[in-house]
């Protein structure tokens, strides 16, 4: 199998760890999704393309094709596609309403085709998720992965709310992390395996994850991350490292984020850092994902599924650590 590109090493060391059955059914996975974005015209069919080829973590499939175990292999993958497929428009379309010049390191749609090309990118990706599942009569895995995606929009709604206002609260920060990241990854263990504690294993490493991205986008480093340091903050975004350095320097509140540019926004940073924030929050995800595994010790599976089950949880905060 070829590994999906920017894989980092959490994650590869769970396709190390595995039986050769993962990394065949993510091999299904890759080629599925090559034959989804697919032949919808020149230019459509290369953004569509260029989206898929600039790689990722491929960590929404993992937890699909996991949480199903290796004999349930064609309805795990069409459903492993189909979630990489929403993730992969919600992407697009952020970078659409960010104006955002990179992702990954590599040009954005955005900023190779406007606005107007990668909004409709965005779409038929979204449309080609639900194809596969439709194509196979999976009413079950459209219903829920319709519900992750109602969840992303208002999440999506909440973030642009809050925008540049300094006044958001720790629970306010959650309850739009829980929408825009948590339910995705919910969403990816229920498509594997309906089990409440999957659920709960989910959300949990989904609130990790966005939590130490939020600690990524501050700390950085930017030829691993592949965007500039304080890309949330020239965003107006809110994270919950900002929300924890202003309780120890209140100074932080004053800042207008609508004043920022990059040198601003670099310099912003290394306040954030200097308080402490960024261990406290890392710390904070390190609970989520122990919260995580306790829900996963409630599930019952094969030791190998629940040890790389574990490894992928662990593997969302050890990530460029």
């Amino acid at each position: 199998m070829t590994r999906p590109s920017s894989v980092p090493p959490p994650v590869t060391a769970v396709l190390d760890a595995s039986s050769r059955w993962l990394p065949a059914r993510l091999g299904e996975v890759e080629e599925l999704l090559r034959q989804a974005v697919a032949g919808h015209g020149e230019r459509l069919g290369e953004d569509a393309g260029a989206t898929l080829a600039a790689g990722g973590k491929r960590l929404r499939p993992m937890l699909v094709l996991l949480c199903a175990g290796p004999e349930r292999s064609e309805v795990a993958v069409r459903a492993a596609a189909a979630i990489e497929l929403v993730h992969m428009a919600t992407l697009v379309h952020d970078d659409v309403l960010d104006d955002a010049p990179l992702r990954r390191g590599l040009p954005t749609v955005a900023a190779t085709s406007g606005r107007e090309g990668a909004t409709a990118t965005g779409d038929l990706l979204f449309s080609r998720a639900f194809a596969l599942l439709a194509e196979a009569g999976d009413a079950r895995s459209v219903a829920l992965l319709a519900d992750a995606s109602v969840a992303l929009a208002r999440g999506e709604l909440a973030q642009r709310r809050d925008a540049f206002d300094l006044g958001i609260d720790e629970q306010r920060y959650l309850s739009r992390c829980r929408l825009k990241t948590g339910r995705l990854f919910e969403c990816a263990c229920l498509l594997g395996r309906a089990d409440e504690a999957l659920r709960e294993f989910g959300a949990e490493i989904g609130l990790a994850f966005q939590l130490l991205d939020d600690v990524l986008d501050v700390s950085g480093p930017p030829e691993r991350t592949g965007k500039a340091r304080g890309t949330d903050l020239l965003d107006g975004t809110v994270t919950l490292p900002l929300i924890e350095a202003a309780t120890e320097d209140p100074g932080i509140r004053e800042v207008d984020l609508h004043a920022l540019d990059a040198a601003k926004a670099e310099a912003l940073c290394d306040r954030i850092a200097a308080t402490g924030a960024l261990d406290r929050v890392r710390a904070r995800a390190l609970e989520m994902v122990a919260a995580a595994k306790r829900a996963l010790d409630r599930a019952r599976f094969e030791p190998e599924q629940r040890q790389l089950l574990s490894l992928v949880a662990d593997g969302v905060v050890q990530r460029y650590s």
